[in-house]
């Protein structure tokens, strides 16, 4: 018995060991559209699990924070890393059309912002340090398992109380992302 149940066992591991792969694993992203609107550098990497989930993990260069601008002497120096699972409802390639990303994040760094107080500039620094989780959600257009394309936007909660004080507790970041499967 414990010889019939070790080959089929076997059986199965090599079977998922030497299975062919139809698509590419690999793809590195990068979020067009903040960099165009906002000068926000987010960079990415995605592993693909499966045909249909794939692990996330995204370096975001000056984070700002649901999109505050940068005018009259406020300036972000924030970096942040963003580890998120992804679920693909396309059918038609492998990592395309609809999906789901649930996410947590760790931003680093701090918000300066120069604040007049009875008549005087005073430098007023936040310190943006903040744990975030939330869920998002896009569109992905394959192109040949090479080129792809999408719209994404995501919600999170932070639980940094001096963020919370001068921000809000909630977070938001979209765009449009690009990126290359090898």
């Amino acid at each position: 018995m414990k010889k019939i149940i070790l080959a089929i066992a076997g059986f199965f591991i090599m079977q998922n060991g030497f299975a062919q792969i139809d698509y590419m694993q690999n793809e590195v992203k990068l979020n067009i559209g903040n960099t165009i609107a906002i000068a926000s550098v987010e960079v990415g990497y995605e592993f693909f699990l499966d045909y249909n989930q794939s692990i996330d993990a995204q370096i975001l260069f000056n984070d700002r924070m649901n999109y505050h601008s940068e005018k009259n002497s406020r300036q972000f120096n924030t970096t942040s890393f963003m580890l998120g699972y992804n679920f693909y409802f396309g059918t038609e390639s492998a990592g395309s059309g609809l999906y789901v990303n649930p996410f947590a994040k760790l931003r680093t760094g701090e918000f300066t912002e120069v604040v007049q107080i009875a008549d005087n500039d005073v430098r007023q620094v936040t310190d943006m340090d903040a744990f975030i989780i939330g869920i998002g959600g896009g569109y992905k257009w394959n192109f040949n398992d090479t080129f792809v394309l999408g719209p994404f936007a995501n919600i999170g909660r932070n639980f940094s109380n001096e963020v919370k004080e001068r921000f809000s507790a909630l977070e938001f970041n979209a765009g449009f992302s690009v990126g290359y499967r090898f």
